[in-house]
């Protein structure tokens, strides 16, 4: 008989007829394992779990964006204006950009008036007219001759007439002496060259056309002599009443103008620059947002786009700077069209590889700086080389151009639009991400609508065609273009460098270093909430960074 001390083993519950006891070290031995591998584990919990961090796909800064309430909002845009308006009122007051000169082509005579009327009108169909210009300084950049016929036609009818242009220019030196320029007799000139031009006449008036345009100053007076072949035939048929030659150069108040804002420009952009720098040199770079980013590219081209250098076209006897001016600009446009897509696609993705997420953005904006670069190259060059050349001559080539560029921008704002879509249609309803949309949409709409306005009313609805700097149609009354422009964008960074830059005095703890739109609002009131309720900005943001994996909101 067992003793009464002896354990009984415990009751079958399933009345099988046999039981198991664990052993003692057992459970022990797997509680342990279960903590170190729990503890491995714990490792990676952050970067899989529906923690604070993944209240959002992207880790990053908490932007200033975050905490404006909607007076600092209006006190923004509201300094943004202020700032565009008075640049625009500088501009109005400022003096008109170019300087002209006008030349009857009857004045210009060899026996002044004393030709009779036959002989006289056949003058003016022909030439030669032999033109001195006014003196020109550094500061005057660039000389355009452009001349205008009138006729005696009385016709309801369009008339086209080609016909050439032949052009001989030279430079008088310190001793006043005549130096070749294009087209001299030092060969002949040998290199002189019938330059093709349309006439377009409707009733009595004709069109402008360029006769020359010299790209760089290199002596402050000129001689130019013009001749035409082919009006002859026109001459008698409509009879060529008068021929002007107008002289144009940039006003050198306008250039002293331009030199003094661009410093300010540059002045102000490296002061933003360094601060914006400043404020995020305390956050490692991968936690900085995809805005945070590109501003920190964008600043310092937008320093490169007011050109420190600028004032080296009017020191250096070269085409060189004038050539890395243009380079600038483009460089920092296409930088700005870049900008764009990236964030409307970066905001809805955080994996962002170079084939995947930059290459196929590359590809859509690479052939608009492409052809803007090629363009004013090659005119750049052209015109260095022959003052008389125009791109209308190299119509097939120029055509061509014309079209890829089209074809280029129709994409762009294709692939724009629907990234915007996507954006909008994912992240609009989420706390914080539709307050970054906003901003960037709004900021965006307001630079794109004011450059349409200002391109499309001072260069007209072709802006190839009308090549500002190929033919100089300006209707500029004053300097209110250029500082529309450059004030436009300067001032566009400067607000995004506001609004986008770190809030609040760093903290290195995880919590506060990461952007928490989630933690940030707990303690706020529901008045203090300005987008969405407090549960929404509980729940998690973006289901769509998950994908695969079930997280329960908090």
């Amino acid at each position: 008989m067992a003793s009464s001390g002896a354990s009984k083993p415990p009751e079958d519950p399933s009345k099988l007829g046999y039981s198991y006891v664990t052993p003692a070290g057992m459970c022990l031995r797997l509680r342990q394992s279960l903590a170190q591998f729990s503890d491995l584990f714990s490792e990676f919990n952050k970067y899989i779990a529906p923690a604070y961090h993944h209240d959002r796909c992207e880790r990053s800064v908490h932007m200033r964006l975050y905490s404006m309430n909607k007076r600092e909002f209006a006190t923004v845009f509201l300094a943004f204006f202020a700032c565009f308006g008075l640049g625009i009122f500088i501009g109005l007051a400022g003096p008109p950009i170019t300087m002209v000169s006008k030349v009857s082509g009857g004045s210009l005579q060899p026996n002044g008036s004393s030709l009779p009327q036959e002989l006289a009108g056949a003058y003016l169909a022909r030439g030669p007219f032999v033109m001195h210009t006014p003196l020109l300084t550094t500061y005057s950049q660039q000389l355009w001759i452009i001349a205008k016929l009138t006729t005696d036609n009385t016709d309801d009818e369009m008339v086209d007439k080609k016909f050439h242009v032949n052009v001989l220019i030279e430079g008088l030196n310190a001793d006043h002496k005549p130096m070749p320029v294009y087209g001299g007799s030092h060969n002949g000139g040998a290199d002189r060259k019938n330059r093709t031009r349309h006439l377009s006449c409707s009733y009595e008036e004709c069109d402008e056309f360029t006769v020359l345009h010299i790209g760089f100053l290199d002596y402050a007076h000129y001689i130019v002599t013009v001749q035409f072949y082919g009006l002859e035939a026109f001459h008698q048929r409509y009879n060529i009443r008068t021929v002007q030659f107008f002289l144009k150069s940039y006003n050198p108040a306008f250039t002293q103008i331009e030199i003094w804002f661009r410093f300010i420009f540059v002045l102000f952009t490296f002061i933003i620059t360094c601060w914006f720098a400043h404020t995020l040199r305390k956050y490692p770079m991968a936690d900085w947002s995809i805005e945070q980013k590109w501003l920190s590219l964008l600043l310092p081209l937008l320093l490169l786009f007011n050109n420190p250098i600028f004032p080296l076209i009017f020191i250096a006897n070269n085409w060189l700077p004038g050539m890395i001016d243009a380079l600038l600009q483009t460089t920092f446009l296409c930088g700005i069209l870049m900008f764009w897509l990236c964030v409307y696609h970066g905001l809805r993705q955080n994996e962002r590889k170079f084939l995947t997420f930059y290459l196929p953005k590359l590809i859509v904006v690479l052939p608009i700086w492409l052809c803007a670069v090629v363009l004013g190259i090659w005119e750049k060059c052209d015109e260095l080389n022959d003052p008389t050349y125009s791109h209308f001559e190299d119509s097939e080539n120029y055509n061509g151009l014309k079209v890829f560029v089209s074809i280029a921008g129709v994409m762009y704002f294709l692939y724009l639009g629907l990234l915007m879509l996507k954006a909008y249609s994912e992240l609009r309803s989420m706390p914080y991400f539709d307050m970054r949309l906003k901003m960037l949409t709004l900021l965006m709409l307001i630079v794109l609508s004011i450059t349409l306005i200002v391109s499309m009313q001072h260069f007209g609805f072709d802006t190839l065609e009308d090549n500002y700097i190929a033919q100089l149609y300006t209707s500029y009354k004053s300097s209110a273009q250029f500082m529309c422009f450059y004030g436009l964008l300067n001032f566009y960074l400067y607000a995004m460098a506001y609004v986008y830059s770190p809030s609040g005095p760093a903290v290195h703890e995880p919590i506060i270093a990461k952007d928490n739109p989630t933690f940030s609002m707990i303690n706020d009131s529901d008045e203090e909430v300005m987008y969405g309720s407090d549960e929404e900005s509980r729940r998690p943001l973006n289901s769509a960074c998950r994908k695969g994996n079930d997280y329960d909101s908090d």
